[in-house]
């Protein structure tokens, strides 16, 4: 009989720049995400995805954080 596949837990977070002015500035939304990143103490970063929707005031732009929380 196989072995039962060993099973991880991804945990994550989205995070957007306020909508408006500004909506568009790739450097802080990445300062909004390096914060986030550091408050939640230490973890293994899996992935960052970043997201760009259209409005009327340009690109909106959000990211996507997968971790793992060290244990």
């Amino acid at each position: 009989m196989p072995a039962e596949p060993e099973r991880h837990t991804v945990c994550h977070f989205s995070q957007a720049n306020p909508s408006g002015p500004g909506c568009d500035s790739a450097p802080a939304l990445l300062r909004r995400v390096a914060d986030t990143i550091e408050s939640l103490g230490p973890v293994e970063i899996q992935d960052i995805v970043i997201h760009s929707e259209v409005t009327e005031h340009g690109d909106w732009l959000s990211a996507t954080v997968y971790y793992h929380p060290h244990t």
